[in-house]
C-alpha cells in the first residue's frame, strides 16, 4: 500500500521545478512556500532507489502512513530510532510512549535531531516535523504528550529506523 497525499501531488508539480533548479528541498503546502537546504541531500531519483515506495511517500512527498500499520508502534526494547533517510539517531526509547493513536510517539526528540515548520495542508494549522539532517518528512507534533514536556512527536514507522541498545 502507498500512502497518497494532496501534499505529495502538490509537491510535484509546483515545487519539482524550483528542487531541481535550485537543489534544495521544498517544503510544500504552505501559504509562503519555503525553500530549505539540508546537510544530507539525493537527487529524487537517488532517493527513490534508496527508498521503499513508502518510506519515498512519506519521507520525500510528505505522505502518512496508514495508522497501526508499523510495527515501531509496537516497538519496546531499549534503543535508538533512527532517520530512514539518512540513519541520524532522532528519538530516544525512554522517550517513546503508546499515545494510542496508532503511530510511534515520542514525548521529545534528541537534541538537534528534528525540525519544525507550519503545515496548512489539510485546511487548519500543524507542526510538522522533519528531520535535520535530510529533510525527510517524519509526521507532526501535536501540544497533548504526557509530561514533562506536554508535547506528542507524532511519527511515520516508515520514517524511523529501530535500533536496540
Amino acid at each position: 500500500m502507498q500512502p497518497i497525499s494532496r501534499r505529495a501531488l502538490l509537491s510535484l508539480t509546483g515545487a519539482g521545478a524550483a528542487m531541481a533548479v535550485l537543489g534544495g528541498f521544498p517544503l510544500s503546502g504552505r501559504a509562503q512556500p519555503t525553500l530549505i537546504r539540508f546537510p544530507f541531500t539525493r537527487t529524487d531519483a537517488q532517493w527513490r532507489i534508496m527508498l521503499s515506495t513508502d518510506a519515498y511517500a512519506v519521507l520525500r512527498q510528505h505522505g502518512t502512513e496508514r495508522p497501526g500499520s508499523s510495527a515501531l508502534d509496537r516497538e519496546h526494547r531499549r534503543g535508538v530510532f533512527h532517520c530512514a533517510g539518512c540513519a541520524l539517531p532522532l528519538y530516544s526509547s525512554a522517550a517513546k510512549f503508546d499515545s494510542g493513536t496508532g503511530w510511534p510517539s515520542f514525548f521529545q526528540p534528541l537534541p538537534n535531531a528534528v525540525g519544525t515548520s507550519e503545515d496548512r495542508s489539510l485546511g487548519a494549522l500543524r507542526t510538522e516535523v522533519h528531520c535535520s539532517r535530510c529533510g525527510g518528512h517524519l509526521g507532526h507534533v501535536f501540544p497533548d504528550g504526557p509530561r514533562p514536556t506536554g508535547l506528542r512527536y507524532c511519527m511515520n514507522g516508515v520514517a524511523l529506523r529501530f535500533r536496540p541498545a
